[in-house]
């Protein structure tokens, strides 16, 4: 836990500074006065004041956010008596007193940092290497569009559609943008390449809610099932499973993926399943009942985990490649968080699949386990998260403040201060209902394990 919460608090306080720092440098190059930069909310932790003693520099108690405090920037500031409090030259200063494009500007630098940001993590990413799983077919479903196709056991894929695959992590998140529409694989097979094209059927869920790879191609990696867990008083655990068993078959089905065995239980729904297991180099037969959830998903109680039969590998990118994966798959990231929200707000994924803080805590802790590049990975997918949500067009975000721009655009004046405060009260609200409804999530989540 002690581990988990000190990467959470890193994380956020780099992508907090990362953020507000793009407000900051972004305002002060503008000449528009700035009197406070804080980390975190609250009461203050450590404050000290620049070199110049304009700005009070501030380490605050709730590390959860930050901000950047400028002249005039409130809407309790903007009335014509506090107007008339300031000197000439102060308010000269005051973001109110700036032209719309300085303070657009200044609106759409946070987020615009948090994209740089990955940018720079991923071409740092590119550079040092990653440990890829590659993209090695281990498992042909029979009748699916792979074996149609003609796809084997053995073959790598290297190219979808001309672009290169590297690992089965690319080739996954490749064949999601390619659900509803004919596509080419080219693949190693025997020391040649070798084409072959497939057309991937839009199914009734969300390419981005599954395995494509698995449950619309029909391919996937030779893997092993292991019990990584027991949860206790679950069928699983009064069937006997133990933690190191390694699934080799269900109801006489070989088991060389994860879909295979979920896949058999959801099916069975209250029914036995029957379980062939490899313990402690022995075979051994046990026969589950499934239960129920209360959403009406068969389950039988137990943490999975995949080792995957194929070596890892390392892959390095050179310099210019690494510059053009960094570009690449922030702009890749950005698409696919924008793709998750809009689906969210339609209903087409459930809200559900929101997670608040305690999941970015868990996400942190174990990318941090596994290493320097995961945990820089981690970092780029958070900072592309909150530059989208940022940009989101809400009252109190960057995105609702470049919305008042347009409208002062438009109308040719600013709007009144009234319809600002009240603006920005509706934000505030919804903003704390979406963090709580994320932290309910998170909650159900931890209790559901």
């Amino acid at each position: 836990m002690i581990h988990t919460l000190l990467f959470f608090l890193l994380a956020i306080a780099l992508l907090v500074t990362v953020h507000e720092y793009g407000h900051f440098i972004t305002a002060r190059k503008l000449g528009i006065k700035v009197e406070k930069f804080s980390i975190g909310f609250g009461p203050a932790l450590y404050s000290w004041r620049g070199r110049d003693g304009e700005v009070e520099y501030v380490i605050a108690a709730i590390p959860l956010g930050g901000y950047v405090k400028m002249l005039g920037e409130n809407p309790a500031e903007q009335g014509e008596e506090a107007k008339l409090e300031l000197s000439p030259a102060e308010r000269a200063r005051a973001f109110d007193a700036q032209p719309v494009w300085k303070r657009a500007a200044v609106a759409v630098a946070g987020p615009m940092f948090n994209f740089l940001f990955a940018i720079v993590i991923y071409m740092v990413i590119g550079w040092l290497g990653q440990q890829v799983l590659p993209a090695q077919i281990g498992v042909v479903q029979p009748h699916s569009v792979a074996q149609h196709a003609g796809l084997m056991v053995g073959d790598r894929v290297v190219q979808v559609d001309g672009r290169a695959i590297h690992s089965w992590h690319g080739l996954e998140l490749l064949l999601k943008e390619k659900v509803g529409a004919a596509t080419t694989f080219t693949v190693q097979r025997g020391g040649t390449e070798q084409s072959f094209k497939l057309f991937l059927p839009q199914g009734k869920q969300d390419a981005l809610l599954i395995n494509v790879a698995n449950q619309v191609v029909g391919i996937g990696l030779a893997v092993q099932v292991m019990i990584d867990g027991v949860l206790p008083g679950k069928p699983a655990a009064m069937a006997g499973l133990r933690q190191g068993d390694q699934v080799l078959a269900v109801g006489g089905l070989p088991v060389r993926d994860l879909h295979t065995l979920v896949d058999a239980i959801h099916r069975a729904g209250t029914n036995p399943v029957q379980l062939a297991l490899l313990r402690a180099g022995k075979r051994v037969e046990v026969s589950v009942n499934p239960s129920l959830g209360t959403d009406g998903v068969a389950r039988i109680g137990v943490r999975l985990m995949l080792q995957s039969e194929a070596k890892p590998e390392r892959y390095r990118m050179g310099f210019m490649a690494g510059v053009g994966y960094g570009f690449q798959q922030t702009w890749d990231v950005t698409v696919l968080t924008w793709q998750v929200f809009t689906k969210m707000v339609s209903a087409v994924i459930s809200p559900d699949n929101l997670g608040g803080p305690i999941a970015i805590a868990q996400m942190a802790g174990k990318s941090a386990t596994l290493g320097l590049v995961p945990f820089l990975a981690f970092l780029a997918l958070i900072s592309v998260n909150l530059g989208v949500l940022n940009l989101l067009p809400i009252p109190v975000l960057d995105g609702g403040q470049l919305l008042y721009l347009i409208a002062e655009k438009l109308r040719g004046r600013a709007l009144p201060v009234v319809v600002l405060e009240k603006v920005q009260m509706v934000g505030v609200v919804l903003i704390g209902a979406l963090m709580l409804f994320a932290f309910y999530n998170d909650i159900a989540r931890w209790l559901r394990g």
